[in-house]
């Protein structure tokens, strides 16, 4: 019997399985191969086409270099059919996740942008709703009996709830509709997860060989990111048709109540920020690549250049693909090049695409462990730590008012651009699962409420717990070095001058730091840091998944 009894989420929506049953669903009943061996048995062949049948993802809503939709417009010109579109919205799916309300209403935004490109194309686009998270393969076969569809098309997904999602429609359609072929592609990565393998065989685990495999994968076979075109016009006929008209110019969903922006000044500011659509993530990449990759390599860990890209929501939403990325940055700056190493191209470009490696690396590793998604730690022993019920310590860290100017500034940040720079993203998540020492899940459930390019794969495994700690003073004299973005985000700061500013509570005399009206530190940075790892110690010393 294992020594500590697993900690109990402090939420309820922090529920998760046990440990026991976490090692089964990454073995055994991992439903990302028995998708694969589903997929396998398809025959797409064995029906003639009739209408086909595109389903967007709430991870690919672009017409340009979509495999499924570019699968199911060629399927669709082999008959005499038509080709038409839908997006599932699952008002409980948003809750059950967390998403923000920006993500939320940037995701609605770019269906809208969507359907009129479509249109334009004369492909209807048909927006449903399931209720229930239990109507939606429900939902899909109406329409694929009301619209006699012979194929439908999609992209996979590689959460838990989601292939079991498909995994319910196959079955479906085999006890109800063998005639339908429920097609699918993979389209988020440009290396198929668990393709890349160690030397013994197995999937790679560690990011660094992962990264080196990556490279030389791509580097030898270039067309792992040519892209494809957008999918074929029906024939404007069908505009007209009474069998596909009114499916045209139909209404989207608006966002549940709990999505609604506070105000209209703060919608207005986040889609300024986020504008959504295909055309607006390209014109995003055109201005990096033109104008900040070159730095890239200097200033992507100094927030205060603000040298990122700004494409993560892009990414996370499929608004753009990888591979139109990679494409581009190999066309623009490495002569028709796909080798992205740091020999093989310019340092700016290798170091980004490195991050968009990290990108792959996280969705591999979701289908290697899919527990990841279910609020359990990778490490599994994780779970077995008792974490501190501060509740006050947890209310500062929300409102960037911990006492410590880094990690202020990256929450403060987060809470009004509904985006955090890649380094405060380590820093405020080191700092509330080690120096408060509170349950790292409800960090990352924060994160999802706020972030416009919030992803279950890269925030879950972004906020892996770990013995590693970030110290943000440290941090921010080298990422931050003038203050910059301290001061702009942190007003209480903008007129310290010098080197008290990563540290005020304790560069300045007590008369000078209580002028400021800014919080002194929640806790001692070395004190709190000892009890961390003393408790990680002590808690996992004998846990026994």
């Amino acid at each position: 019997m294992p020594k500590h009894e697993r900690s109990q989420s402090q939420d309820n929506v922090l529920k998760h399985p046990s440990t026991k049953r976490a090692k089964e669903i990454d073995g055994p009943d991992n439903p990302w191969d028995e998708l694969l061996e589903s997929i396998e048995k398809v025959d797409e062949s064995a029906t003639k086409p009739r209408n086909v049948l595109h389903w967007f993802r709430s991870k690919d809503l672009r017409a340009e270099d979509n495999r499924a939709l570019h699968a199911a417009s060629l399927k669709a010109k082999e008959g005499s059919g038509t080709l038409l579109t839908c997006f599932l919205f699952s008002p409980q799916d948003l809750e059950w996740h967390g998403t923000s309300t920006a993500r939320t209403n940037f995701m609605l935004e770019g269906l809208r942008v969507l359907q009129e490109q479509l249109e334009g194309l004369n492909i209807p686009f048909i927006p449903l709703v399931a209720v229930e998270r239990q109507d939606k393969s429900a939902k899909i076969m109406e329409v694929l009996k009301k619209h006699d569809i012979s194929h439908l098309y999609a992209n996979i997904e590689l959460e838990v709830d989601e292939l079991r999602r498909d995994l319910d429609l196959l079955s479906r359609l085999d006890d109800e509709k063998k005639d339908v072929k429920f097609v699918l592609h993979h389209d988020q990565t440009v290396v198929l997860p668990r393709t890349l393998k160690t030397g013994a065989g197995g999937p790679m685990k560690v990011f660094t060989p992962y990264h080196k495999a990556w490279l030389a994968e791509v580097s030898g076979d270039p067309s792992l990111i040519d892209t494809l075109p957008p999918p074929q016009a029906n024939d404007k006929s069908v505009k007209t048709s009474s069998e596909f008209k009114s499916l045209f110019g139909q209404s989207l969903p608006d966002a549940p109540e709990s999505r609604h922006y506070a105000s209209d000044e703060e919608r207005d500011r986040i889609q300024k920020l986020w504008p959504a659509g295909h055309a607006a993530g390209m014109k995003r990449l055109d201005d990096f690549l033109d104008n900040k990759v070159g730095a890239y390599a200097t200033n992507r860990s100094t927030p205060a250049a603000d040298n990122s890209s700004r494409l993560s929501a892009f990414f996370s939403s499929g608004m753009i693909s990888v591979r139109e990325a990679l494409s581009a940055g190999r066309k623009t700056l490495n002569d028709g090049s796909a080798d992205f190493s740091t020999s093989g191209c310019d340092a700016g470009l290798a170091a980004w695409v490195r991050e968009l490696v990290f990108r792959e690396f996280y969705r591999h590793m979701m289908t290697v462990t899919p527990h990841n998604g279910m609020n359990l730690p990778q490490n599994l022993k994780f779970d077995f730590v008792e974490w501190e019920d501060d509740e006050e310590g947890w209310r500062k860290w929300c409102e960037g008012k911990t006492g410590v100017p880094f990690v202020d500034a990256g929450m403060r940040q987060l809470n009004t651009e509904a985006y955090m720079h890649n380094r405060l993203r380590m820093n405020t998540a080191s700092y509330l699962r080690t120096n408060l020492l509170i349950d790292y899940r409800r960090g990352e459930r924060y994160f999802a409420e706020h972030l416009v390019d919030w992803d279950l794969c890269n925030n879950t495994q972004g906020w892996e717990p770990s013995y590693t700690v970030f110290n943000p003073v440290v941090q921010a004299e080298k990422c931050d070095p003038k203050g910059d973005f301290i001061r702009r985000y942190v007003p209480e700061l903008r007129h310290v001058e010098g080197k008290a500013v990563f540290d005020p509570y304790h560069r300045l005399s007590t008369e000078e730091f209580e002028k400021l009206g800014y919080p002194k530190p929640h806790v001692d940075f070395q004190e709190s840091k000892a009890r961390c790892v003393q408790r990680y110690k002590q808690d996992m010393a004998d846990a026994e998944p």
